[in-house]
Formats: C-alpha cells, sequence, structure tokens
C-alpha cells in the first residue's frame, strides 16, 4: 500500500476519478513523429514518438487501452512528463488504431505480446544504445505483463510500469457487465463494433474480399451486449482461440506473473470499475521482481488529486519517477 495518492475531494467516486480524464481534460498538444512499423504478416504498426533525439536518452514504450490509441490523454499526458526529464518515448497505436483500419481480418486484443515483442525488437535495433523501458494501461498493462512473463530474463526492458490491469479477463468481463459499469460495457460494445465496421468498409473499398468474408463468417455485427458476446463471436477465433473462455484462460497476465524478472511496478485500486478486488493478485503470486502499489481508491487509470484549478495527475508523476529509479549507473 503506498499512501502518497491522495485522491482529489470532488473525484471520491470512482466512476468520477475514472471518467474525468476522458471527458473533462484538456490533453497535451505534442510535436510527435510517427513512424509506420512493417510486420511480418503483412500488417503495419504505428508509433508516435515525442522528446530527445539524443541515442543515448532512455526510452519508454507506452502501450494503450481497449478502444483507446496514441492520442488517449494519459498517454499524452505521460509523454509530455517523460519528456520534461529529457526521456524519449514512442506511443504504440495497436492495429487498426491509429485513425486508419488495418490490413488483416484479425486486430488486437488484451494478450497480443508477439506484437509487443516485435517493437521492443524495434526499438532495440533503432535506438541499441538507450536504455528500454515500457508503460501498459490497462489492456495494454495486461499484454505487458503477459509479455514479460512470457520472456523471462530476455524482455528486453530495464524496468516496466502496468496500470489499472484486468488481470483475469473473465472476472472483467463479469465484473464490467454489473451495476453503473454496464456504460462502459455499452461504449467498449460499440466501439468495437464500429472497430470491426471500419475494417469491412476497408475490405470493400480495396477489393479484398478474401478478407471481407473471413469477417462476414464470423457472424453478424448486431446482438451483442457483452463481453462474452464479442470476444466468443469475433476475438477468439480471429486470434486462434477455441472460444471466449480460452481467450480468457490463455490471455489474462496473472497466470504469467510469477515468470516476471524485470524490475515491475504494478499500480492498482481497489475499486477500479473494471475490476473485482479478489481479481488482483495475492503476494505470493508476484515474482520477487515485481511491485504492486494497492491504492483503496483511485478508479480505473484515474489516481486524479489536486483541486479543480490544478488537478494532479499522480501517475504522470509516480511513473516517470520510478522508472529513473531504474536507470542504470553511468
Amino acid at each position: 500500500m503506498n499512501n502518497d495518492f491522495q485522491p482529489a475531494w470532488w473525484l471520491g467516486n470512482p466512476h468520477l476519478q475514472t471518467l474525468w480524464g476522458s471527458l473533462c481534460r484538456h490533453a497535451p498538444l505534442l510535436q510527435r513523429q510517427r513512424e509506420r512499423l512493417w510486420l511480418d504478416d503483412g500488417d503495419f504498426l504505428d508509433l508516435d514518438w515525442h522528446g530527445p533525439h539524443e541515442a543515448s536518452a532512455p526510452l519508454v514504450l507506452v502501450l494503450h487501452g481497449l478502444t483507446g490509441s496514441s492520442s488517449s490523454h494519459y498517454v499524452l499526458g505521460l509523454q509530455q512528463q517523460l519528456a520534461a526529464q529529457g526521456w524519449a518515448s514512442v506511443a504504440l497505436n495497436w492495429r487498426g488504431c491509429s485513425g486508419e483500419p488495418n490490413l488483416l481480418p484479425r486486430g488486437y486484443h488484451s494478450g497480443v505480446s508477439e506484437d509487443v515483442a516485435r517493437v521492443i525488437q524495434h526499438l532495440q535495433a533503432q535506438r541499441p544504445l538507450a536504455p528500454l523501458y515500457a508503460v501498459g494501461y490497462s489492456l495494454g498493462g495486461n499484454v505487458l505483463l503477459k509479455y514479460l512473463g512470457e520472456s523471462g530474463e530476455d524482455s528486453g526492458l530495464q524496468g516496466a510500469v502496468a496500470v489499472s490491469v484486468p488481470f483475469r479477463l473473465d472476472h472483467c468481463a463479469e465484473r464490467i457487465d454489473r451495476g453503473f459499469s454496464k456504460v462502459y460495457q455499452a461504449h467498449f460494445m460499440r466501439a468495437l463494433v464500429a472497430y470491426v465496421r471500419d475494417k469491412q468498409q476497408r475490405f470493400v473499398d480495396e477489393g479484398h474480399h478474401e478478407r471481407l468474408a473471413a469477417l462476414e463468417a464470423l457472424g453478424p455485427l448486431e446482438g451483442m451486449r457483452t463481453f462474452w458476446d464479442f470476444d466468443g463471436r469475433f476475438t477468439a477465433p480471429l486470434h486462434g482461440y477455441a472460444d471466449a473462455d480460452d481467450y480468457y484462460r490463455r490471455a489474462s497476465s496473472r497466470y504469467y506473473l510469477d515468470r516476471i524478472r524485470t524490475r515491475a511496478l504494478i499500480i492498482q485500486s481497489s475499486d477500479d470499475p473494471f475490476v473485482f478486488p479478489h481479481s488482483v493478485p495475492q503476494a505470493h503470486e508476484l515474482s520477487a521482481s515485481t511491485q504492486l502499489e494497492l491504492h483503496a481508491r483511485g478508479g480505473h487509470v484515474g489516481f486524479i488529486g489536486g483541486s479543480l484549478r490544478q488537478p494532479d495527475y499522480y501517475l504522470e508523476r509516480r511513473i516517470p519517477l520510478w522508472l529513473a529509479g531504474r536507470q542504470p549507473a553511468n
């Protein structure tokens, strides 16, 4: 437990903590350079770079959450703060999240650690002298922890931070189907359906009939209300899982935590409206290199303190400071 974070009195409710950033915050305007990384399967990932171009400047890979992008407020805020301490950063857009539908029927999901591995390999080649770190939020945090567990001592990272992690995807699918959290679920369903629909339209416009047929064969876009519905109909079959249950079991980061060998910090809130308290791992499940910072309040990727005139974004203070503590000695 860490007591440094004090939630703003005017954002004491977990839903207010969760919604404030996306609804009320003026996101920083950053000068960024976009790079397109082509993948071996013919698809692409778009990367948005910010900060110093020095070869040895520490570099942080930032991974956004479900239906977000490199333009999500928490990504921009972190990139701004990292640059202020002289660090470079590169924000990954998952497949199809950069404003342009991706080229294949498949997309991204909570276990897509192979794409993280490819990006890390690319960054190592681009900046071989730079100490490399990673930060993941929500879905991005789950993917990052899964990658760390799979790669063990060969992660290529000096340190990693995961925020508001849906450790058990099956639990998350149940939690978000309860109470006010159904509002978030409805938002995600609309966004996910639009994600598939935009891809279908691209396939129509470009004459990719086989790719269009592969999506249409999975069933209609109507009638999906829950994560179980969408992941069973689209996510699982598109990405090699037997069904939603198989996907949730194999992609949930909680099953990989004991294999992590990279220094890692997990920042979590007990009142997260997407995550049951019992979904948060116990101390014995964590590797010796992993620190869990569990707060009583903070919502989902919230953690906002300060005053209404001057909000304090705790994550943007805490994460750069913790990463700086992992910096190798010269």
